[in-house]
């Protein structure tokens, strides 16, 4: 059994949680993950056509229908997001009047933007208030946890760059930031992302200071998640450069090497990818969201497919439940080897 500050927090048998992977719907894996006794997370779906908020809804409903274990939700507070505003509005109000969703979904990821903007809301404030729930906000960079800090989190997921999805201009690997942000903020609970999917990685994102990793590769390639068969056969013969970074919405984007990606080359800063938001016109701009439609439905050549480096780890697609304990029994063995070494 491994406790630490994050699973006291959420009263998890495993330190252990699903990564969001928005656009894309992760229900079924969030309620595997959390059933495993980790911490699913559901998804900003904002696939062409849906609604965020009433995604989100839906999704608590199924969550507190199928299991009493607590779960999250992620929320991209980016300007570019459509429905930011709407989701930290409503979606505060709506866990606030079912006792259930109040009680289970304890934890808020926001990431991609604002830090503050979940927390300045009036009804978040009523929910935190009344309820036990915790914000959690990612943070790719030192300075961006200082101001994770300033925004009043409860704890921040500190990721690398060799994480699949949204990344940030600073290219840092999980290794470097997870020690860089534990020496500047020791007490600050840590969730670790970016390139886990052993259990010898969890022992090592623990001994650097976090209470819990994230995964979402590793994740992807399970049984109960939703992601396309096309797509979850990439991983298993999949190699770490086989990614790379390439120009998504929110700024760089780890993704797999295809038509899609080599045709958006990332931006080398932040002034770049303003400068290219204002020169694509509405029309490309729908044509590169659908790319997300278009994986999500199969096509992993013209389409914009999401992976980490850790994909070089994975080497087969399992369930939930297998991944979680096999990390688990691999994480407590590495531990009692390293303890050994002590004379």
């Amino acid at each position: 059994m491994i406790e630490t500050n994050i699973t006291k927090m959420f009263g998890l048998k495993y330190p252990i949680f699903s990564a969001p992977m928005g656009p894309f719907f992760t229900r079924n894996l969030a309620l595997a993950t959390s059933e495993a006794g980790g911490l699913g997370v559901l998804s900003n779906v904002n696939i062409v056509g849906t609604n965020p908020v009433e995604e989100h809804k839906a999704s608590m409903e199924y969550m507190i229908e199928h299991t009493d274990k607590p779960f999250g939700l992620n929320i991209l507070t980016s300007r570019n997001n459509v429905g930011v505003k709407e989701m930290v509005r409503k979606l505060p109000q709506i866990v606030m009047k079912n006792p259930k969703m109040r009680e289970q979904c304890k934890y808020w990821l926001t990431s991609a933007g604002s830090s503050n903007l979940l927390p300045s809301s009036k009804y978040f404030k009523e929910l935190r208030e009344n309820s036990d729930i915790k914000h959690f906000h990612v943070a790719p960079a030192v300075w961006l946890a200082q101001k994770c800090i300033a925004s009043g989190v409860d704890g921040i997921v500190v990721t690398g760059t060799e994480g699949g999805g949204h990344q940030s201009y600073e290219r840092v690997s999980t290794l470097v930031l997870l020690q860089q942000i534990n020496n500047a903020f020791p007490d600050l609970p840590k969730i670790a992302c970016g390139g886990f999917a052993t259990g010898e990685g969890l022992a090592a994102a623990l001994s650097l200071g976090a209470g819990a990793i994230a995964m979402g590769s590793r994740f992807i390639a399970s049984k109960q998640s939703e992601f396309h068969e096309s797509y979850k056969a990439l991983i298993p013969p999949g190699k770490p450069q086989d990614t790379g970074l390439f120009t998504g919405a929110f700024g760089p984007i780890r993704l797999y090497r295809n038509k899609y990606a080599e045709a958006h080359p990332a931006p080398s800063t932040k002034e770049a990818m303003m400068a290219y938001e204002a020169s694509i016109s509405p029309e490309q701009r729908v044509k590169d969201l659908g790319a997300y439609d278009r994986v999500y439905n199969g096509d992993t050549d013209t389409g914009a497919v999401l992976l980490g480096q850790s994909i070089g780890i994975i080497d087969k697609i399992e369930d939930v439940s297998d991944i979680i304990e096999r990390i688990m029994k691999d994480a407590e063995a590495a531990i009692r080897n390293n303890n050994s070494m002590l004379k």
